[in-house]
């Protein structure tokens, strides 16, 4: 359900309630307690508080005729909340300044079937300025446009799964703004280009403190690449290209990198072993989606890192792992899976050549 600033709960499954304070995200709200006190709450454990209901709004049968009254004039309809929320009110955002676009599942449990939102980032200390343009058919259509806070997200959009092709290629420009700032930046100018096979893939959603839930995760621009203007503002020639700067960007090791052995290739040991130090409660089903989201996450690297080939080490055992990775592997396009030289690694393990020919 949804509330409004305002509105009168109660908790579903508690004693008590409050009013809302604040709308945090389609699942979260604020509220304050009738104790004073105000906390998160999540929406599907609240309900409105319908004893608010003046009592001369009660009509009684017995009452007798009454007279009639001349119809009110129709009231302009209430302004909905803001979609615009701050990020991770639950603690302390750890992912790197910067602007993100996010796609969260309205569900958490239900992360590859369910609605999402589409949300638009600002984990920086600049009021942004937002234009967003997405590919829908031939031309560029602008889908929205605005302004975000500082440390906030704005909600572009509530779509179904049908909707996912509409927001794959764009592009999104911001400009950002402090009243007394020690630099100025260029505008960002980012291109949004992301494969639809990642939003029917458990491991594409990624646990985040910007949500503090799963998201998939596109990163528009970090603060640390962010191009400043030089020299005295006043003196900028806006009509002429801006001066190419050099920007050092520390880039994470691929996770690709760590099974490396030779120029675009690697061996990625899938053995229960070599993902858990303990698989103490692990039950078949539990080794099973562990050794996958480590194959997935081996692969996703691998393709990102532009890697010819990658030998994944199954074993023998009685097929199912092998079996599941072929049928993964039907998924991808420009992906051949064969068996590995059987002298150098017996019949457990498989070779996934990437970019391979389509017969």
């Amino acid at each position: 359900m949804r509330f409004k600033i305002g509105d009168k709960v109660k908790f579903l499954n508690e004693t008590g309630g409050g009013m809302v304070t604040a709308i945090v995200d389609s699942r979260l709200v604020k509220i304050e307690t009738e104790e004073g006190f105000e906390m998160p709450v999540l929406s599907k454990d609240l309900i409105p508080d319908y004893r608010e209901k003046e009592a001369g709004d009660v009509e009684f049968a017995f009452a007798g005729p009454q007279k009639k009254e001349a119809p009110k004039a129709e009231e302009p309809p209430e302004m909905e909340e803001t979609s615009v929320s701050d990020i991770n009110p639950w603690g302390q955002t750890k992912e790197e300044e910067g602007f993100y676009l996010l796609f969260e599942p309205h569900e958490q449990q239900w992360v590859l079937t369910g609605d999402m939102d589409v949300l638009l980032v600002n984990h920086t200390p600049y009021d942004i300025l937002y234009n967003l343009f997405m590919e829908q058919g031939e031309k560029p259509k602008g889908v929205d446009y605005g302004s975000v806070p500082p440390e906030s997200k704005v909600v572009l959009g509530s779509i179904t799964r049908d909707e996912i092709d509409l927001w794959l290629r764009g592009i999104i420009q911001i400009m950002m703004h402090e009243t007394n700032p020690d630099k100025i930046f260029f505008p960002v100018h980012s291109v949004i280009d992301i494969r639809s096979s990642r939003f029917f893939k458990e491991g594409s959603y990624q646990q985040n403190t910007l949500i503090n839930g799963k998201a998939i995760i596109s990163v528009i621009a970090l603060a640390s690449t962010l191009r400043v203007a030089e020299g005295n503002p006043s003196q900028q020639k806006f009509d002429s290209e801006p001066k190419k700067t050099k920007i050092e960007v520390k880039r994470a090791i691929p996770f690709i990198e760590k099974f490396r052995t030779d120029a675009g290739e690697a061996v990625v040991d899938l053995h229960i072993a070599e993902i858990v130090d303990n698989i103490a409660g692990l039950d078949s089903r539990d080794m099973l989606q562990l050794q996958m989201n480590h194959f997935r996450k081996a692969l996703e690297s691998a393709i990102a890192e532009s890697y010819r080939k990658v030998t994944f080490i199954h074993g023998v055992g009685n097929g199912v792992l092998k079996n599941t990775i072929i049928s993964e592997l039907k998924e991808y396009e420009n992906l051949e899976g064969t068996m590995a030289a059987i002298t150098k690694f017996g019949v457990g393990a498989l070779d996934v050549s990437i970019n391979a020919p389509q017969n």
